[in-house]
């Protein structure tokens, strides 16, 4: 096992820049997700670190080795893809062992290798089946086994549950968790869902244009978003966001602060609560329901014309188009920099 540093690290294709000196530390046997929008560079970072990228500038260190000039092969990682890229014509045994095989790895090791994944993946007994034979799920595990094999430093995963179903994607997650959990190696995680990150992640890096918005723990990022994008990007629905002339009049009275022209205050919906005109933060007209049944989700617009989403135990008794008013208990309010979309 081993940890990764960061230094510097960017990315050119031509005159275009795409990643902007990324300096990062993953300590031994952290689980960290990289998670930002499409064309944000995680993926690219990803690629970086396991070889199949070349590095612009800056260095990136696997344990104490700097592997800029290392072959993907020898940097003792290993890497499952979005796609499960098996062989079709193996069974999953033979795709399991294809690696070490190549690597001429005693057949015996071999063995144990691949029996021992599959019992870890509760896939044994799909061992001597074809991939066609799989479902989505099944053929993930196996991909997940033929980097388990190679006993890596280090697992990268780019996107893994994609193209799978809700409930796979669900049960699946779950597996990972296990799996880091009870292999304890260091393990990176890609993806565009901030539910995988907050539910999988010791360490989030919320990556935007190349550059890192904010790292810290789920928890972290979520109670004390740096800025404006990682409070919005992490949390679902994502926080709703008010001017001063947005709010109540009464507002500065329930939050013990006035908000000023040049700053907006985040609410998270899960912390709007329902309330009366004299006790209202913010009050909207009642656009539309989503009962989910363990929960509401309250879409409203302002007088102002701000949509905005109350997320509540259960639905309002109110009609469409009646005016709701929402308090929140002042601490859970965020106050962000209107110009600069920093915390303040």
């Amino acid at each position: 096992m081993a940890g990764l540093t960061l230094r510097d690290v960017r990315k050119r294709y031509g005159d275009v820049q795409v990643m902007h000196g990324v300096d990062l530390d993953i300590e031994d046997g952290e689980f960290v997700v990289f998670v930002g929008p499409s064309g944000c560079g995680k993926s690219t970072l990803l690629r970086m670190i396991a070889g199949l990228e070349e590095i612009s500038d800056g260095t990136v260190a696997i344990g104490e080795q700097v592997v800029n000039d290392v072959a993907a092969s020898k940097r003792g990682v290993a890497m499952v893809f979005q796609s499960y890229a098996l062989y079709p014509h193996m069974t999953v045994y033979k795709n399991m062992a294809f690696g070490l095989k190549q690597a001429k790895t005693d057949p015996a090791e071999i063995d144990r290798r691949v029996r021992d994944a599959a019992e870890i993946l509760q896939i044994t007994d799909y061992l001597e089946r074809s991939p066609r034979n799989l479902s989505g799920g099944q053929r993930q595990r196996v991909a997940i086994g033929r980097a388990i094999v190679r006993d890596p430093e280090v697992f990268l995963f780019d996107e893994p549950l994609s193209n799978l179903d809700a409930a796979l994607r669900v049960q699946t997650r779950l597996e990972i968790a296990r799996l880091h959990a009870r292999l304890k190696t260091t393990m990176i995680y890609v993806t565009h869902d901030q539910v995988e990150a907050m539910t999988l992640a010791d360490k989030i890096v919320v990556l935007r244009d190349g550059r890192i918005e904010q790292v810290g723990s789920p928890i972290e990022l979520y109670e004390r978003p740096a800025n404006a994008f990682v409070a919005q990007f992490i949390g679902s629905p994502k926080m709703n966001f008010f001017s001063a002339n947005d709010l109540s009049a009464n507002a500065s009275n329930v939050l013990g602060r006035t908000v000023s022209a040049t700053e907006q205050v985040g609410l998270r919906p899960e912390h709007l609560v329902v309330t009366d005109a004299a006790s209202a933060v913010v009050e909207g007209r009642l656009d539309l329901v989503e009962n989910l049944g363990e929960y509401a989700l309250v879409h409203l617009i302002s007088a102002q014309g701000v949509q905005f989403i109350a997320k509540t135990e259960k639905p309002p008794i109110a009609e469409k188009g009646d005016v709701i008013g929402f308090t929140i208990k002042p601490e859970l309010a965020h106050y962000f920099d209107t110009e600069s979309g920093l915390r303040k």
